[in-house]
Parts: structure tokens; C-alpha cells; sequence
């Protein structure tokens, strides 16, 4: 495959957020079953059809206020994708199952769950590929700390992970963007290339931070990126082609 189409979405586990208040006002959607929740699942999966991999954060496991589904398998079958996989990160019983999610259509030739350092409950889902050079392609879904100090300990941890390939991608929900000197810092460590500070996706109502990103390292050519108008989370999604 000559080009690879990217996405990365935070979806809050299928909650439609339109405004500030909604996190008062949708509380209750964060712990019980709703019937909007799963319409919201199959337009977000009608989008990810588009796409070759898909990194998901925020995306249920199967609990409760899922109504005990599978997201991340629910998208995959409704986008057309044949290999799925989660990390649980978060387990509250059967109230609610924290996850990271990473849809493909190519087949992984290796799944690897990292726990990231600070708190309990963050972690990165590593998946390779088989190129037709002799290093693996990696790509990694992740969903960072809200909190500096965890974050810093986090990015540290994921240059370590990055300096280990030749080719990689790192996407998902960083938590910090264009003011982050320590995000800034640690993506000179790696040599990763796509930081891009227009490419606001949060809040999805009113873009005016960019939360989310999706790095690549300077052996992979990028041949477009975009925050896509879908506002169905409190966060947009963001594509990228590499090549």
C-alpha cells in the first residue's frame, strides 16, 4: 500500500457534547445507557470507513453505559474493518471499561499494550507491520495524563518507545498542544514530524485548542492532514495520509 490513511478520534465513548454544559448536563451518560449513544457509534463509524488504521480514545470496553457493547468492535464491523484491538486502561467495575481502541485494515504482525508511567489508567496500544524493508512500520494509539507532571513522565516514556523504530506513527488525545514546551521538546528528541498548530480539534463546538496529533518520524512522508467537521465527541477527528 502506497499511501496509508490515518485517523485518530477521541469519542467519548459515544457521548455528543454541543457546548460546555453538556458535561453537567450528559453527567449521567458517563455511568448509564442511552439510546443516542449508539446512533452517535454507527455515524462515527460510517466515517472511519474512509480509513486504512483508526486510533480511538475514550472508547468503552463493555459496560454498563455501553449497554455492555464492544465500541471498539462495534466500529470496527460497522466501518468494514477485519483486525481490531483494545487496552483497557481504566476498570470500574461494570459502571464503565477506559479504553484505547485501534482499527486496521491491513493484518498486525505484532500487538503490544504499554501501561504509561504516573497514575494508574493511561496507556499506549503499539501495533507493527511488516514493510517491504526489513523494519517493522509501528503505529501507536495513546491517550495522555490531563495532569503536567504524569504527561511529562508520559512523553519521556514514548521517545524512549519511538527511538526504537525507523518508521513510526504516534496518535491520539496528547492532552497539551502548541503551549507544551514539553511536548514541543520531546518531539525534537524523537525527530517526529506533523506537529502543526492550526489543527485545532477541542472542543469540537468552538476548535481552539489542538489536543490531538498524529506525529510521524522523518523516514514517512506526509501528504496531507486535517481536522475533519464531525463534531459527534468533544473532540474532532484528525486525518492524516502518510506515504
Amino acid at each position: 500500500m502506497d499511501r496509508l490513511r490515518l485517523l485518530s478520534y477521541n469519542i467519548q465513548a459515544g457521548i455528543h457534547s454541543r457546548r460546555y454544559r453538556d458535561y453537567v448536563s450528559n453527567g449521567w451518560k458517563h455511568l448509564l445507557p442511552h439510546g443516542e449513544r449508539q446512533r452517535n457509534l454507527t455515524s462515527i463509524g460510517a466515517l472511519l470507513k474512509g480509513y486504512d488504521v483508526v486510533g480511538l480514545q475514550e472508547v468503552d470496553a463493555g459496560s454498563l453505559r455501553s449497554n455492555f457493547v464492544d465500541q471498539t468492535e462495534f466500529l470496527a464491523r460497522v466501518g468494514g474493518f477485519p483486525f481490531w484491538h483494545k487496552q483497557v486502561n481504566r476498570e470500574l467495575g461494570s459502571l464503565a471499561r477506559h479504553s484505547n481502541g485501534m482499527l486496521s485494515r491491513l493484518r498486525p504482525s505484532r500487538v503490544v499494550s504499554h501501561k504509561l508511567p504516573g497514575m494508574p489508567g493511561r496507556g499506549a496500544l503499539l501495533i507493527e507491520y511488516r514493510t517491504t524493508h526489513q523494519e517493522p512500520l509501528a503505529i501507536c494509539v495513546l491517550h495522555l495524563a490531563l495532569g503536567w507532571r504524569a504527561r511529562r513522565l508520559q512523553l519521556d516514556y514514548l521517545v524512549e518507545m519511538a527511538e526504537r523504530y525507523r518508521f513510526i506513527v504516534l496518535m491520539g488525545d496528547f492532552n497539551c498542544g502548541c503551549r507544551s514546551l514539553t511536548l514541543k521538546r520531546a518531539i525534537h528528541r524523537a525527530g517526529l514530524r506533523g506537529f502543526d498548530c492550526e489543527l485545532k480539534t477541542f472542543p469540537s463546538w468552538r476548535p481552539q485548542r489542538n489536543l490531538d496529533h498524529i506525529l510521524t518520524s522523518s523516514e514517512l512522508g506526509i501528504s496531507a492532514a486535517r481536522v475533519l467537521d464531525y463534531a459527534l465527541s468533544d473532540h474532532l477527528p484528525l486525518s492524516m495520509e502518510v506515504v
